[in-house]
């Protein structure tokens, strides 16, 4: 179904036929990915926004299909994408969205590296206004975006970058940060989470269980549950060594509230 959003009513978006949101598994890879790759980015600065909307969905599909012609461009690309994502089209918003989320799953971990980490934290902060915004349609696709994301890149140098947006100033990106960080934890191991750290992680969670909002104190149980299940102790010794562990690394609240939480399971 074709849609898209004028920007002069973003409350009520009436339909307009010339943009598709197209899925992932119905793009089809380019029959000329070369001559595309050559014009990909005097397309995606094009000041016409539907064009621009075309060229996002052909770097969707050249991340799907011709994955290794689209690397050098990862970092233009995601820069790009930043500013489509924060431009109050709502249209251009959700296409950049979509082609997140297909970066996410081709890319993975090499999202990470020092030449484009910098264009990543910026993104995944858009990601996370976006997700916790009020614009429905908008909110869900940045959700199923960070959702792909979670699946998609290693949780241990994920979690360090939202741990800095799980304190940020806006309570509804840390509730959101919070959520993603939750999820990453729990797919981690123990080692993973001893790597990271268990007691910033505590800390973090301990933080976030007095939050303003319902979803990031959620969250912060749901964290905290997942590193006491992999606390390494037999289970003989786990709550005593647990407690003594709270106590010691945290304020004397924060670790009663902590030890409440895990008793009560």
């Amino acid at each position: 179904m074709a849609s898209s959003i004028d920007i002069a009513n973003d409350e009520a978006p009436p339909v307009d036929a010339t943009i598709d949101y197209i899925p992932s598994h119905q793009l089809t890879p380019l029959s000329d990915p070369d001559s595309h790759i050559q014009g990909l980015i005097e397309g995606l600065e094009s000041k016409d926004w539907i064009k621009l909307c075309e060229s996002l969905n052909d770097t969707r599909r050249l991340a799907l299909y011709h994955s290794t012609l689209l690397i050098p461009f990862i970092e233009p690309v995601m820069v790009v994408m930043v500013k489509a994502i924060k431009n109050p089209r709502s249209a251009l918003c959700k296409t950049s969205i979509m082609t997140a989320a297909d970066i996410f799953t081709v890319y993975r971990d090499k999202l990470l590296e020092p030449t484009i980490s910098a264009a990543f934290d910026n993104l995944l902060l858009q990601l996370l206004l976006k997700s916790s915004q009020d614009k429905r349609f908008v909110c869900e696709e940045a959700d199923k975006t960070l959702n792909s994301m979670v699946q998609s890149i290693t949780p241990l140098p994920l979690l360090q970058k939202l741990q800095i947006y799980a304190s940020h100033n806006n309570p509804k990106v840390r509730a959101k940060a919070a959520i993603y960080l939750s999820n990453s934890v729990s797919r981690m191991n123990l080692e993973e989470l001893q790597e990271f750290g268990l007691v910033s992680l505590v800390q973090a969670a301990a933080k976030l269980l007095n939050d303003r909002l319902p979803e990031a104190r959620e969250a912060a149980r749901s964290t905290i549950m997942s590193v006491y299940k992999l606390y390494p102790e037999d289970e003989d010794q786990k709550q005593e060594s647990w407690q003594n562990f709270c106590e010691s690394n945290l304020p004397a609240l924060h670790g009663q509230s902590i030890i409440k939480i895990t008793t009560s399971h």
